[in-house]
């Protein structure tokens, strides 16, 4: 068990960045300017959003989940909230502002290799006047993602961190890439409040600022009690103290993007340590999430539930 249920409302607690993921698919996406016409072979819209991902597989497992966030008072916000609703995630803290466009990010799948383009919108309006005492209070563990794309509350994320320490939650980061590739943001006066760092490998080396990926790991060793970090097709590891789990993972089914498959190994992940469930169990819970919807087309689609997992319905949370 990590921090006690008690009779917080909810188990967990994540800022929402609110966009819907448009997924344009075909051999080549490449777009060719000179008012040059292409078309594609197949195209989805769905909810996206790294911590909205998040939110929906982590409510799928069990998990007691409520987000915090903001979309326009049009489709796209919509089928955010809507997308959320239906996963069983508590939407009654996203507010929908009337003049505001909800964000976008629109894929150009190619193979196993896929661009984005984003449009903010909504994605980046949450500041900290959003995040009161009451509202973190109300859950055991905050997990913090889209650090670098959330800016409206980066320059105050730290002091977010600290605020949810001294209110009693347990915290979990996973900063997802920086678009600027600084990498920084006062991270090393963040790691005193982080339970658990979520990094996939290449995030792994930038953050750590090392040449090698050995040198990164020894790094964020020292600075995190638990070190999780996604290896895509190679599967994970977990480092506690001197402690080391390593978990492989089937490969997943074909005809997927990967959308949102290091999102959902993040809930997870963190379903089985809330549950209090062993590293390895909760790495290898982890590891069938993001192989779940990794074969599938974006972020929700291949989602597992919490009656795929026998361990996960006898189990209760806390």
């Amino acid at each position: 068990m990590q921090n006690g249920r008690s009779n917080k409302p909810y188990d967990i607690i994540v800022f929402g960045d609110t966009c819907v993921d448009l997924i344009l698919r075909d051999n080549d996406v490449v777009p060719q300017f000179g008012q040059v016409e292409k078309t594609v072979a197949g195209y989805d819209l769905v909810m996206g959003g790294s911590c909205c991902i998040f939110a929906a597989q982590a409510a799928k497992l069990g998990l007691r989940v409520a987000i915090l966030g903001v979309v326009g008072a049009d489709y796209f916000g919509k089928l955010i909230v809507d997308t959320l609703a239906q996963a069983g995630v508590d939407t009654r803290f996203i507010e929908i502002i009337d003049d505001l466009q909800t964000g976008i990010t629109v894929h150009l799948v190619q193979g196993d290799d896929r661009a984005m383009l984003t449009h903010m919108g909504s994605l980046n309006k949450l500041t900290v006047v959003d995040v009161t005492d009451e509202i973190l209070a109300s859950a055991r563990h905050l997990h913090y993602g889209s650090l670098y794309l959330q800016t409206g509350l980066l320059p105050h994320w730290v002091d977010i961190l600290a605020r949810a320490k001294h209110l009693g939650l347990t915290v979990s980061l996973d900063t997802n890439w920086d678009p600027d590739e600084r990498w920084d943001h006062d991270l090393e006066r963040a790691y005193p409040y982080i339970d658990v760092l979520l990094p996939n490998e290449q995030e792994a080396l930038y953050l750590s600022g090392k040449a090698s990926y050995g040198e990164a790991i020894s790094d964020l060793r020292n600075r995190v009690p638990l070190l999780v970090v996604k290896r895509d097709i190679a599967g994970a590891v977990a480092w506690q103290g001197d402690q080391e789990f390593a978990q492989s993972v089937f490969e997943a089914n074909a005809g997927g993007d990967g959308i949102g498959a290091g999102d959902s190994f993040d809930a997870g992940f963190l379903a089985g340590w809330l549950h209090g469930l062993p590293l390895a169990s909760c790495l290898a819970l982890a590891c069938d999430c993001g192989r779940g919807v990794a074969g599938g087309v974006g972020g929700v689609v291949g989602q597992p539930h919490q009656s795929d997992f026998s361990f996960l319905r006898s189990a209760p949370v806390g």
